[in-house]
């Protein structure tokens, strides 16, 4: 009768009751002598799409990310879902998409936040190598598009290495802006002209007479 309370409560309460909408469609509770069992409605496939739509938002260091590039004039779109991928962060004047990864969840090598459980490592190792490969899919996609990619590491803005990390994610944005809208001017080349030493005289002065004519 435990799953019977849970859903009663949460439809009184009107700020749950899309949380509960949702519950109805993912599981049937029943009661058998005493005992709560829950049962997924939905196919292996179903589930699988389901858990890939969610997306983690507003973390912490891709709040520090998107504080600091707000502060130094720059605009942007979150999670745009016309890409693939949906990255973290698009800013569409600078043609650039940034994801924000977590060193573990991204498998993010040589990082000391990036450890496999002993427990179930099978398991963890399967599922950090889909996340990598389906990492490098999106990007290509992207830069098929025209698109420019960059990745940051959630170790990367711990503090020792955060202005760091910063400080160099404005430069290279500025550089692609910079390279991206290069205009480049061509001069038509014209006969060179000569040195003041090497052309002649052609003016002819009349010498000043030594003495003067005076009329009186």
């Amino acid at each position: 009768m435990q799953g019977y309370v849970l859903l009663k409560v949460i439809h009184e309460d009107p700020f749950l009751h899309s949380t509960a909408y949702h519950a109805k469609q993912i599981i049937a509770t029943f009661t058998t002598q005493n005992e709560t069992k829950v049962m997924d409605t939905l196919s292996q496939d179903q589930r699988h799409k389901n858990m890939a739509a969610i997306h983690s938002a507003n973390t912490k260091p891709e709040m520090i990310v998107r504080k600091y590039l707000f502060a130094h004039g720059f605009r942007y779109r979150l999670n745009h879902p016309r890409l693939p991928g949906r990255p973290n962060i698009v800013l569409r004047k600078y043609r650039t998409c940034i994801f924000v990864n977590g060193c573990f969840w991204h498998g993010h090598e040589g990082c000391k936040y990036y450890v496999i459980p002993k427990t179930n490592t099978e398991f963890w190792t399967r599922k950090i190598t889909r996340n990598i490969e389906r990492d490098k899919q999106v990007q290509q996609k992207l830069a098929q598009m025209g698109w420019h990619c960059m990745t940051i590491w959630e170790c990367e803005l711990k503090p020792p290495k955060r202005e760091q990390t910063l400080l160099a994610l404005e430069y290279t944005l500025n550089h692609i802006y910079l390279k991206d809208h290069a205009v480049s001017y061509s001069i038509e080349e014209e006969e060179p002209l000569m040195a003041a030493e090497d052309t002649e005289d052609t003016y002819h002065t009349t010498p000043k007479p030594n003495n003067p004519v005076t009329h009186e």
